[in-house]
């Protein structure tokens, strides 16, 4: 069984306990407006444009026959390729520039790729599986984490658990740690920002935070301006999960500035006209005190 990968990172810090190598999954049934992960989004395995690494040899316009990638304004503008003339661009493409977006791996290979790190893993770090949404890879992700708990690999999943409920069911024997977002509260504004109903992930978390994991889950909100960061989302969401289990812990991430590098690569348009920056400490803590007065004992925030 072959799944679609677009990243292998190791020596990650944020995505779990401990040192680990994080695997992203191609993939998502969900289309957040200020996605961290655009290239991500998609099951099909597109092509990519990384600006920063062309030199304009123009090479690749040898395989278009006039019709496909050329250069205006000192960008890559890709129209009508057909599948066999990017092959060709990739494997002609002397600096890599062009690229495409996952490749097929089998879990063997996922596994050994992951178990390079091992000797990293002693002291609480392991395996995550991120993405995308790596649980819609639901059967090949089941395969790989066998084979991870054989070789006593702690593992854990970074999820928006917009999935069926019994897919969640069928990994969970196999996660030592579940990661899941809850980004906006309100219905409709999620619906709005994420493409999706924010009914089916109430239910999933519910389910997660009144099983035998719940003492290893955590709830994340990634604090992006004008969409999540704003007292009455935290304060909702705070009170909703700590009413589920009053001890469960609830992380506060804060806003990505870097994944906007990855929308021109993608091709797509980000949902900022002018990026905004990281938040400081203190507007960190801030968010962080609102949960706590909504019922969050155990409260972590990611600076």
């Amino acid at each position: 069984m072959n799944g679609k990968i677009f990243d292998i990172k190791r020596f990650a810090v944020h995505d779990g306990n401990g040192i680990r190598t994080t695997v992203f999954l191609k993939g998502c049934s969900m289309k957040c407006v200020w996605c961290q992960n655009p290239e991500g989004i998609s099951i099909e395995n597109t092509s990519m444009y990384f600006k920063n690494r062309c030199i304009k040899c123009r090479i690749c316009e040898k395989f278009t026959d006039g019709n496909g990638a050329v250069f205006e304004n000192d960008n890559l503008k890709k129209k009508k390729i057909s599948d066999e003339n990017m092959k060709k661009i990739i494997e002609n493409c002397p600096v890599e520039a062009v690229q495409k977006s996952s490749k097929e791996m089998s879990a063997e290979e996922v596994v050994n790729e992951i178990l390079k790190d091992k000797v990293f893993f002693k002291n609480g770090g392991g395996a995550t599986f991120s993405g995308g949404e790596p649980l819609l890879q639901k059967d090949f992700l089941i395969e790989v984490l066998k084979k991870l708990k054989e070789k006593n690999i702690n593992t854990a999943v970074e999820t928006a658990l917009n999935v069926e409920t019994e897919t969640l069911k069928d990994v969970l024997p196999y996660l030592d740690f579940i990661y899941a977002d809850l980004k906006i509260f309100d219905r409709e504004k999620h619906k709005k920002y994420t493409g999706v109903s924010n009914e089916l992930i109430k239910k999933n978390i519910k389910f997660l935070l009144e099983s035998s994991k719940k003492e290893n889950v955590v709830i994340r909100t990634p604090m992006i301006p004008e969409f999540t960061a704003y007292e009455e989302n935290i304060k909702e969401i705070s009170r909703y999960i700590s009413e589920i289990y009053p001890d469960v812990k609830y992380e506060i991430l804060n806003y990505n500035p870097l994944a906007e590098s990855k929308y021109e690569m993608a091709g797509k348009e980000y949902c900022f006209e002018k990026n905004p920056p990281l938040y400081t400490k203190e507007e960190m803590k801030n968010f962080g005190n609102i949960a706590e007065k909504n019922g969050i004992k155990k409260i972590i925030i990611e600076s």
